[in-house]
């Protein structure tokens, strides 16, 4: 069965670590999105970070295989203090990025803040926020044992809210109280 390529797309999200590496697959049709599944990949039983690396290219191409997303959504690596754990970070996505052209998948890149600003309305908001404005609009309930299953759910939906956001509506807000105030009806309480 073709997928109708204008109307549906299924995006894989990921957020990359070298301890746990958190995933997300949504399928979007139209303007709405649908939770597939989410998930994390623990590697914090190997030692050796060449293994680890080698781990998520293996276990991003399972991914990529088993559910056939028409792109990779991925959180780039944030600036902290650490050089050593940034460097790590950063081979953890390239490794993902590979995986993902491997399978001839366009990628997408964005930042955490970015994530978050379009998630919850708020760039700064924490991880159980994020988790939890997912969890109202994909309709699910269980809390995941790691929160970097829903990070990874995260960059999924953010990119998608990227597409619908550009092509759905004509109007765009400065802000969540802009948006509040034009869409009181949407506001649940």
């Amino acid at each position: 069965m073709l997928k109708e390529k204008s109307n549906e797309r299924i995006i894989l999200g990921i957020d990359p670590g070298t301890s746990v590496m958190g995933y997300g697959i949504v399928k979007e049709v139209k303007s709405s999105v649908e939770l597939i599944c989410l998930g994390i990949v623990k590697m914090d039983h190997l030692d050796d970070h060449a293994l680890k690396l080698k781990h998520i290219f293996e276990k991003t191409v399972l991914l990529i295989d088993q559910y056939k997303p028409d792109c990779l959504s991925i959180e780039a690596p944030f600036y902290g203090k650490n050089i050593q754990v940034m460097l790590k970070l950063g081979r953890a996505q390239g490794v993902a990025m590979a995986a993902a052209l491997s399978r001839n998948l366009p990628i997408f890149e964005y930042s955490p803040r970015k994530i978050k600003q379009s998630i919850t309305g708020n760039g700064n908001s924490s991880k159980e926020q994020v988790a939890a404005m997912l969890k109202t609009l994909l309709k699910f309930s269980e809390t995941p044992e790691f929160l970097d299953a829903t990070d990874g759910l995260a960059v999924a939906v953010c990119h998608s809210f990227q597409k619908i956001s550009t092509a759905g509506n004509k109007k765009s807000y400065s802000g969540w109280d802009a948006f509040a105030k034009d869409n009181v009806k949407r506001i649940k309480k």
